[in-house]
């Protein structure tokens, strides 16, 4: 079938995935198949990730049929042309256990556990796999075909060989500094970074020529304009460091990925001060777009993990964790009412802090109501962009008496485990994330445990993001998040476990993960004034979403 609205982003073809596209092309769907163990895997891989032979081939998918394990409504469509709104399905493919396609939905209506068939669109230059609603005959039970895999939380259990003395005995956090943080504030990347870190050595009662290591997240010219800051070389020229390491990079535990290399390269004796910074100016580079003064370049191809998803037409961060939450409702009864408590204690609590850039109430009714992105999110469940930069200073524990007295933080223990192959939707069970990985890695590290921490600083992205926090980290049962936060008397000051008392990212503004870090800092040391939780000395700290998650407990020095 060819479409009369403009193609989605293209593929960047490459000898792997070469066959599928091919065969798309043909009108037929061809899959890997491993030729030693029978597995059947997506995206394609040159190694079978079970068995790990080479015998990997392709086997052509007859009659292409499947499960709708989830999906996701986009009231907008993702491209002009397409349905008002339109669908977006998560299927498994019948006869090959652990193959996960995303799919646009034609045209119909679904719901998870609905029977689809398989059929092919032209779409400019390359042909896409499209679901359908299906003929007579095909909706009905899936053949009893189950994904190899599945993805309880037991199943992330690392048994990690802690060594008696820990790198994170050996490091300390020892200042916390942030620039101003607005809508858009029409700074430069460099400038907003430079206050943060002058703020932050100031905050450490170091001087700037103590410094001698740097690292940031995710790395200069990551990611769309306005995302990944200022190369570390440029910041450490504009404060004329001399340095003796320096790191950055977008893959890792995620947002406090730099700050675990910090931990290590200190622990290691390769740097004794070293400066961690994250810096956004999305709500600029947005601003100036909406001017013309920036204009978009033409999208290139899609590569690497994008390549599943943008030729599919999922090309938005809501379209990829939709389906998470909504199969989180679907298998545990999850309800939009509970989650939007989320937001609304956040719109709460940002009310205490000054620098919030959201402090008007809003109620439960509010968060429904809001504008639909893609169903089950809507408007006020997704956390909003700002310019703003976060530096802390990660120093050598052995050296803390350089720093000022009250200054320090320890950190306890850092969770940088994943657990399965890190992936969107191929992950097994939608109804866990990284994060499960990322918080079993962390509790293997330390004598700690969830009954322990008094503050919980964890990932707003979406407002949903936060209750697989909330799970993975043990603070309640697996599918239990939703009745914890009902209402919101449980995370709110004062409750049993007081929820990013600084408002997160859903409206304090979005520093991508690093506002949690702050505040998890000044929580642990007895600053946050005007929000802070009585007695607080252990504090958790998470960041990411998906495939992406890194996690922290920090207590007092």
């Amino acid at each position: 079938m060819t479409t009369d609205s403009p193609p989605p982003i293209s593929p960047a073809v490459d000898a792997d995935s070469a066959p599928f596209w091919e065969a798309c092309r043909e009108g037929a769907l061809l899959l890997p198949h491993c030729g030693a163990c029978g597995s059947w895997t997506f995206p394609p891989s040159p190694i079978c990730p079970v068995c790990r032979t080479r015998e990997m081939g392709w086997d052509t998918v007859p009659t292409p049929t499947g499960t709708v394990y989830s999906l996701t409504v986009s009231a907008v469509p993702p491209r002009p042309g397409l349905p008002t709104p339109t669908t977006l399905v998560l299927v498994d493919i019948d006869g090959a256990p652990g193959a996960r396609l995303t799919l646009r939905l034609r045209e119909g209506t679904v719901e998870i556990g609905s029977r689809v068939a398989i059929e092919f669109d032209d779409v400019g230059p390359f042909t896409v796999p499209v679901a359908v609603m299906p003929d007579a005959g095909t909706d009905g039970p899936a053949p009893p075909t189950p994904a190899p895999h599945h993805a309880e939380p037991g199943r992330f259990a690392f048994e990690i060989a802690v060594p008696e003395e820990r790198p994170e005995d050996r490091a300390v956090i020892g200042g916390v500094g942030r620039s101003a943080v607005g809508r858009a504030l029409d700074r430069s990347e460099l400038d907003l970074t430079v206050e943060a870190a002058l703020a932050a050595v100031a905050d450490a009662g170091l001087a700037v020529a103590d410094i001698d290591g740097i690292a940031s997240y995710p790395g200069a010219g990551v990611g769309p304009p306005g995302y990944a800051g200022p190369h570390t070389d440029e910041v450490a020229r504009a404060l004329g460091l001399q340095l003796a390491w320096h790191r950055a990079g977008a893959e890792g535990a995620g947002q406090l990925q730099p700050v675990a290399d910090a931990v290590l390269a200190v622990a290691a004796g390769l740097c004794t001060h070293a400066l961690v910074f994250r810096t956004c100016t999305e709500a600029t580079t947005a601003a100036r777009f909406k001017r013309g003064e920036l204009a978009l370049p033409g999208p290139a191809p899609a590569g690497g993990f994008l390549q599943w998803l943008l030729p599919f037409d999922a090309v938005t961060p809501a379209h990829w964790l939709a389906p998470y939450q909504a199969r989180h409702m679907h298998r545990f009864g999850t309800t939009r009412q509970q989650v939007a408590a989320v937001s609304v204690v956040a719109r709460e609590h940002a009310a205490l802090d000054p620098r919030a850039v959201f402090s008007d109430p809003i109620t439960i009714d509010d968060v429904l109501a809001a504008r639909m992105i893609s169903w089950p999110i809507g408007l006020l469940d997704c956390d909003v962009p700002v310019d703003g930069a976060v530096a802390v200073i990660v120093s050598r524990a052995d050296r803390a008496g350089d720093l000022r007295d009250g200054a320090p933080v320890r950190v306890a223990a850092l969770g940088t485990g994943v657990g399965f192959p890190p992936s969107w939707h191929q992950w097994p069970d939608l109804s866990t994330m990284a994060a499960h990985g990322a918080a079993a890695s962390m509790w293997a590290r330390t004598d700690l445990r969830p009954a322990d921490v008094d503050v919980a600083l964890l990932y707003d992205g979406f407002s949903f993001l936060s209750l697989f926090w909330l799970e993975a980290m043990g603070f309640v049962g697996h599918g239990e998040a939703g009745p914890f936060v009902e209402g919101g008397d449980r995370i709110r000051l004062g409750g049993d476990l007081p929820l990013n008392p600084h408002g997160g990212q859903l409206s304090g503004g979005r520093l991508h993960g690093w506002g949690f870090l702050e505040e998890a800092i000044h929580q642990v040391r007895g600053t946050a004034t005007g929000r802070q939780v009585a007695g607080a000395e252990v504090a958790a700290v998470s960041t990411g979403g998906g495939p992406v998650a890194g996690c922290a407990l920090l207590t007092r020095w």
